[in-house]
Formats: structure tokens, C-alpha cells, sequence
């Protein structure tokens, strides 16, 4: 997961100031109504505004990296003013482009501009004095919560990199419930009130730019409208929730071995803290616990491999930039080794969770993670670059083209990439001798350790900002967070705490995204768009055998091809950018189905007699 920042994210990320008293003063009276816009204005509206987005952005960049990579209450102090006034002119470019927004005659990119400008806020605050500023220093506090946040193990702090990563090796359940329930309470409760404020305060804003709410205004940046978006998803999670469920009811099969009736029942749902990560959105980590006898045992595990070759994680990096270099593209600037944020500094605090930045729109590219050697950040590494080398492709785009086509796109990239961490890509950068490639009978193995995380991330993908609309429209109420919260993972995920949450819980708050304020459904998106654009590329590349084990790396016409729908940027709408990737116009599910076809056959075999739902 990342937080990938250009200008326009930070600016949208952000609160936004009420119109100077000078601009206010400016204004018309109310007695003298505004002459009708004319095409002309509208075009020296948007030129005048990019403008200040450009000029103002990099500001608020710049602060916010400071603050991500060292937490003070003085530069929580910094990036909250920086991010209240690089997105006045966002906000008041909004409610200005509402003037402009049905005029006819408009030019393309005008007409799509001014769209832009009132869809791409994620966190608007209302023009009431200090509001703005108020809205800025809620999400920096927040965000310092949980980069300070510790939970225990075995009595002892332990902090939120080393937590996850102790998450997924240890099977012991007493002290996974332990680590899961200190982390969320330690976590989440703390910024319950921020957070309700926070959701007031953007809902006052959202209505002042004319939508219903902040959920509203988040399925409006879609080039559809927020009905629309909403029933797409549906669509989307019905034609891959079947597969979800066989890959559920398979792994509280094996749980329940493991661990007996008195840990994880037989039937209904899973106990959160078993599957190997904080938040039970991917399960690969305990692929050692699920893997079927013989298929499961492929002979290698990344993490050992990178270890026994010596890597350390500036060389991770380096092979992450190593695969996009083999299809063509340039590589990273040196300014990127220079200021990127590799690993975790041991004299101050930060905030570990991984992104991917361009801090001038141009190619200040860096990456903040505080990378381990195991398989998971290596994963990540190609994860986190696609971000950049999006960032790059689009950037002489103008300043509200500075965007994926839409948010599952930027998301997906890096994925993409990942799915081509086949056997033959280790064999071919190096870390796998040709002899340990799993035979063809080990393809449901192979399989089923990437659906642990493909697939059993889907529910969770989709529910976060299930949760978060209905917070936002006033269906759940603060005194009822956390039990919607808990309900929805039950309904979407089956899956449940592993022990009571008392009334002041507020778990959701435990997820980096929830206080980060960072909308979820893109990862929804992207882990369906990731196999679409995985697919044509194998195509694309000649590929014959399994899907699953294709690799394109080296392929340089797969890169050119790639390049010239990532330098579409926003410009276009996103079926466009599809479409000039990958032929079709639609995002769908059948790609990720039709990659997993031989898995889900193998899971209904394996789970005849079982009581699978929950």
C-alpha cells in the first residue's frame, strides 16, 4: 500500500484556508449580481489557477516529507500550516469553477479541468474562519498518533514496522492477540475525537462545494457519477466474491487444524490475528500454515534468497529499478538515492508506511519505507517505484494532469510489476538458481501463496471506505464506530477481533489510511486492474505457458506500450487509458478469475464437506 504524493495528491490530501479578507473584499456585493462568464475568463480562470498549483505545491510537499520523516510537534506544526495554504487555492478554485462548469463552448481541457478542480479534494474544510487551519493540524496530529504508535509483545513496546512484521512470522496465538489488541488500542482509541471533528469539519466543507457529503465528493472523481461509481464496485466485488469465499473457507480450514476449536472454530468466522498481518488484508504470511502437502513446498522463499545473496534493502531497491530499467525505462535520478527514505532512522521518529513521492513534479522522485530484507518489502520496492516511474511518465503534463487516470490506475502500476516476481524473473535477476524453479506441479502452490494476498485482500480493500461513506453521510454515528466497523469486516471479510472492543474502541483508527485520510477503494481497484494490465502485457510479450508464471521483464515493447498510457496522466478519462493499454474499456474482474481459474477449482475440491461461509 502506499500514499503516493505529486502536487495535485498534496493539495488534495489536504484542508484548505477561506478566501483572504483581501479576495473577500474583492467580491462583488450581493446587490450586484456577476456579469455572465464568458469562454475566455474561463480559459484564464484554469491557466491563472495551475499556475498557483504549481507554485505553491512543492511548499506543502516539502513540509509534509519533513514531517513523514521526522516527527516533532514542530514539524507537525509546519505541515499542518503548509497544507492549510497550499489548498486554499484549491478549494476556492472549486467553488469558483462552479461558474464556469456549464458554459457552453468550453474547450476539452478547460471543460475537464474545472471538473478536476471540484473532484480531486479529498479533504475539504468549511470557509468559517480557522476551520481550514484546524482541519490541517487534525490530520498531522493524527498521523503523529500513529507514527509514534507502539503496541506490546510479551509485556515490552515494540513499534509499528516491527509489530507487522512480528505479526507474520509468530504463531503463537496468546501473544498475536496480544500484539493485535495493544496495537489497536494504543493505536485507534486515541484519535477517536480528532476524528469525529475531522469528519464534521470535511462534511461542512464538501456541502459548501454542492455534494451531499465527504463520501459523495470521493466517488465524484471517477469521470462518472457518484451512483454510478458506487454500483460499479458492486458489480466489480460480485464476480469476484465466490473465489473469495472458497480461498476463506480453505484457510479457517487450516487454522482450525493448527491451532483447535478453543483458538479458531470450524465454522463461522476467522479470529483476525491469525492470518499473519495487523489488519487480516493479506495472508501470505502464513502460507507456511495453509500450503498443501508436496504443491505447497516450492523450494525457495524470497526472503531467504535475498539474505543469502547478501542483499541489504538500498540493493532491493536497486533490483526493484533494475526491472523497469529492462523495459526501457530511464533511470532513477540520482537525487532519488540521495533523499529517498530506504530504511528506518534509529534517532527519531517516522512515519514507516510506505510511499512513493515526487516533490517537484518533475524528478525529485523519492521513496519513504523502513524496509526490511524479507519478501514483503521487496514486493513492495516494485510496488512503491511504479508510483515514480508514473510520477515521471506524466510529468509534462499540466499541473491538473498530474495524476493516474484514476486513482486504482497509480495503485495498480507497481502491482502489475509484482506479478511478475515469477520463478523465471528470480532465475533471470539473479537470486534463483534455474534447478530450484517449482516444476509444474507446484502451480497451485504458486497460486495459492499469491491469492493469500491477492484475493483475500479484495473484502478488505472494498470495506474501508464502505465504512468511511457511512460515516461521512451520518448512518453511523461516533458512538457506534466500532461496531459498524466490526460488522462490516464481519459482513465483507469474515473475519472478527480476537477479543471484546469496549465502547470508546475505535479500530479503524489502528489502519494508517483511517487518520492519514487517504480513500481505500483505489486498492480495491487496482488488485483487479493489476491482473487486466498483467494479462496484456503477457500477451503483448508473446507468453504461452501459465499465466501465473509469465514474466515481462526485458521486454522493451511492453514498456514503450505501458509508457504511453502512463503519460496520459489524468488527461484523459480512465476507460481511454485502459483502452490504450489493454483494448478494452472496462474494468472487470475476469483477468484476476481467469489467473486463479486452476486454484479455484483445486479449493473446491479441497473443501467438499465443509461448512463454508460465516
Amino acid at each position: 500500500m502506499s500514499k503516493f504524493v505529486s502536487l495535485v495528491a498534496v493539495a488534495a490530501g489536504l484542508a484548505v484556508l477561506p478566501l483572504s479578507p483581501a479576495r473577500a473584499a474583492d467580491a462583488p456585493a450581493a446587490s450586484s449580481p456577476a456579469p455572465a462568464p464568458t469562454v475566455a475568463e474561463a480559459d484564464a480562470f484554469v491557466a491563472k489557477a495551475e499556475a498557483d498549483f504549481a507554485r505553491v505545491g512543492v511548499e506543502g510537499a516539502q513540509a509534509d516529507w519533513v514531517y513523514q520523516t521526522y516527527i516533532t510537534p514542530d514539524t507537525e506544526a509546519l505541515t499542518a500550516r503548509a497544507g492549510a495554504v497550499t489548498t486554499a487555492l484549491l478549494v476556492n478554485s472549486a467553488t469558483a469553477a462552479a461558474r464556469f462548469a456549464a458554459l457552453p463552448g468550453l474547450s476539452y481541457d478547460t471543460a475537464r479541468k474545472l471538473s478536476r478542480m471540484r473532484t480531486a479534494i479529498v479533504l475539504p474544510a468549511p470557509a468559517s474562519p480557522g476551520a481550514a487551519e484546524e482541519v490541517a493540524t487534525l490530520q498531522a496530529r493524527m498521523q503523529g498518533v500513529y507514527g509514534k504508535g507502539r503496541g506490546t509483545l510479551r509485556g515490552q513496546p515494540i513499534n509499528g514496522s516491527d509489530i507487522e512484521a512480528a505479526m507474520g512470522t509468530n504463531r503463537n496465538p496468546d501473544e498475536l492477540k496480544e500484539m493485535w489488541l495493544s496495537w489497536h488500542d494504543n493505536v485507534g482509541a486515541p484519535i477517536k475525537a480528532d476524528y469525529v471533528r475531522m469528519v464534521e469539519l470535511a462534511n461542512a466543507g464538501a456541502k459548501d462545494l454542492g455534494y451531499a457529503d465527504t463520501g459523495a465528493l470521493w466517488r465524484s472523481n471517477y469521470d462518472m457519477t457518484p451512483e454510478a461509481f458506487a454500483a460499479l464496485t458492486d458489480k466489480l466485488w460480485a464476480e469476484v466474491k465466490p473465489l473469495y469465499d472458497q480461498l476463506h473457507c480453505f484457510t479457517r480450514m487450516k487454522l482450525n487444524q493448527k491451532y483447535g476449536d478453543a483458538v479458531q472454530a470450524r465454522t463461522g468466522p476467522i479470529r483476525a490475528d491469525l492470518v499473519g498481518n495487523m489488519w487480516a488484508q493479506e495472508w501470505g504470511n502464513i502460507y507456511d500454515v495453509v500450503a498443501p502437502k508436496g504443491a505447497g513446498d516450492l523450494g525457495f522463499d524470497v526472503g531467504d534468497l535475498l539474505q543469502a545473496k547478501g542483499y541489504d534493502p538500498v540493493k532491493m531497491v536497486k533490483a526493484g529499478e533494475g526491472f523497469y530499467s529492462s523495459l526501457g525505462f530511464a533511470p532513477l535520478p540520482a537525487t532519488f538515492w540521495e533523499r529517498s527514505q530506504i530504511t528506518k532512522p534509529r534517532d527519531r521518529e517516522v512515519v514507516c508506511h510506505a510511499s512513493a513521492w515526487n516533490l517537484d513534479n518533475k524528478d525529485d522522485l523519492r521513496i519513504k519505507m523502513c524496509t526490511k530484507v524479507n519478501g514483503d518489502d521487496f514486493v513492495t520496492i516494485h510496488h512503491e517505484l511504479g508510483h515514480n516511474y508514473y510520477q515521471r511518465a506524466y510529468n509534462k503534463q499540466s499541473p491538473l494532469y498530474l495524476d493516474g487516470a484514476n486513482d486504482g490506475f497509480h495503485e495498480a502500476i507497481g502491482d502489475t510489476m509484482a506479478l511478475s516476481i515469477t520463478p523465471e524473473y528470480l532465475v533471470q535477476i539473479g537470486l534463483l538458481d534455474r534447478a530450484q524453479v517449482p516444476s509444474a506441479d507446484k502451480d497451485i502452490g504458486l497460486l495459492l501463496k499469491q491469492a493469500m494476498d491477492k484475493v483475500a485482500f479484495l473484502p478488505f480493500g472494498l470495506l474501508i471506505d464502505r465504512w468511511r461513506w457511512q460515516v461521512f453521510s451520518g448512518a453511523v454515528k461516533p458512538a457506534d464506530y466500532n461496531k459498524a466497523w466490526t460488522e462490516m469486516r464481519r459482513t465483507y471479510q469474515g473475519i472478527v477481533p480476537p477479543g471484546e472492543r469496549g465502547a470508546d474502541a475505535f479500530d479503524a483508527g489502528a489502519k494508517y489510511h483511517v487518520p492519514a485520510v487517504v480513500p481505500y477503494t483505489r486498492y480495491f481497484l487496482a488488485r483487479l486492474l493489476q491482473f487486466q494490465f498483467y494479462e496484456a502485457a503477457c500477451q503483448q510479450a508473446g507468453w504461452t505457458g501459465p499465466l501465473h508464471r509469465c514474466s515481462f521483464y526485458g521486454n522493451k515493447a511492453v514498456g514503450e506500450k505501458m509508457s504511453a498510457m502512463l503519460s496520459m496522466g489524468a488527461s484523459k478519462p480512465w476507460p481511454e487509458a485502459l483502452e490504450a493499454f489493454t483494448g478494452s474499456r472496462e474494468m472487470s474482474g475476469k483477468a484476476l478469475l481467469r489467473y486463479f481459474a486452476p486454484l479455484s477449482k483445486w479449493l473446491k475440491e479441497r473443501t467438499k464437506g465443509q461448512t463454508c461461509g460465516w
